[in-house]
């Protein structure tokens, strides 16, 4: 990924974070963005301290013109991580309307919207590029007590598809990358519950939980040009959770 630049969302902590790592050891040039400036930018000056290339952006991507702006400022962006989301977990007869919207405003419109900013710049300046949107093996199947968040990547990978379909005259390829349970903050409220723990151990059929680390080099094949024919696909990281 040398001479590239890519722009990873919710790169503050977790799989944001280790995608951001991931590409800029990659050789990439990585625009870590998050709403909280004190850790994102703790972590890029730790990643710059190790000698890799990197810059931190204060940014809300549910403000659209804000995001808007800051693609065409920071731009263009021959990679996008697609990582900011936002799960809040509760059987479905006691989801609320105020639950549903937050949910949905992060994980799909901000989402839509920032691929679509990134994807104008590439058209614009004549270059294609990999874009992925990081779904979830939830956007395959269904779960507990998830049925906001699964509605939102089974969303995410219907607009990859479309997308997909629409640019790749552009050279430019949309993709999905869909984890199983990795152990990051916000797994940790599921993996905290022992019995919810002992069912996702049952459904992964390597028998582990995932770490940050199993999506590193994910993330750095979509973003290369080792994947370059994949487009309007998923890309499962789930220990075989899906395979039944």
């Amino acid at each position: 990924l040398e001479g590239k630049r890519a722009l990873v969302t919710g790169a503050s902590s977790g799989i944001g974070l280790a995608a951001a790592v991931a590409l800029a050891q990659a050789g990439a040039h990585v625009v870590l963005v998050a709403r909280g400036m004190q850790a994102l930018d703790a972590v890029t000056a730790e990643m710059t301290a190790a000698g890799l290339s990197a810059q931190s952006l204060q940014l809300d991507i549910t403000d659209l013109a804000a995001a808007e702006a800051a693609v065409e400022d920071h731009g263009p962006f021959d990679v996008l991580v697609n990582s900011a989301g936002l799960a809040r977990h509760a059987p479905a007869l006691e989801t609320t309307s105020e639950v549903y919207d937050a949910v949905m405003d992060v994980n799909v419109r901000a989402a839509y919207f920032l691929t679509r900013n990134v994807a104008k710049g590439l058209i614009a300046a004549g270059r294609g590029g990999s874009l992925i949107n990081l779904s979830s093996q939830m956007g395959h199947v269904g779960g507990v007590d998830r049925s906001v968040y699964c509605a939102t990547k089974h969303a995410l990978e219907g607009m990859t598809k479309a997308m997909a379909i629409e640019w790749g005259k552009h050279g430019i390829r949309v993709n999905t990358l869909c984890p199983t349970f990795i152990r990051t903050p916000l797994a940790e409220q599921t993996l905290a519950i022992p019995e919810r723990r002992a069912w996702i151990e049952s459904m992964i059929k390597l028998g582990r939980v995932g770490e940050i680390e199993d999506i590193m080099g994910p993330v750095v094949f979509l973003a290369s040009d080792a994947s370059a024919l994949m487009t309007g696909t998923s890309l499962l990281i789930d220990g075989g959770w899906t395979a039944d």
